[in-house]
């Protein structure tokens, strides 16, 4: 029996960025929260756009990612041809 189980593309970027080092607390905020700390961990990250692109390729719903929250990603993805 074969099972098939899926992984990030390249997730190597993960353990060199920022938030591998900060609580989820940040990333993750309950509904209604502040995510500006969050984003500026990720302004200072060098992974950004790597979490975003992943983020954006694996339509990751959830908490802040590459510097945006949810909302933000939704606009993207609306805006992008």
């Amino acid at each position: 029996m074969h099972i098939d189980t899926i992984t990030p593309a390249d997730p190597g970027w993960q353990a060199q960025a920022l938030c591998a080092q900060t609580g989820a607390e940040f990333f993750f905020p309950e509904p209604g929260s502040s995510v500006r700390e969050a984003k500026r961990i990720c302004g200072m990250c060098e992974m950004r756009s790597a979490c975003l692109d992943y983020a954006l390729a694996n339509d990751e719903r959830f908490g802040v990612w590459g510097g945006l929250s949810e909302k933000e990603r939704l606009e993207l993805r609306r805006n992008r041809p």
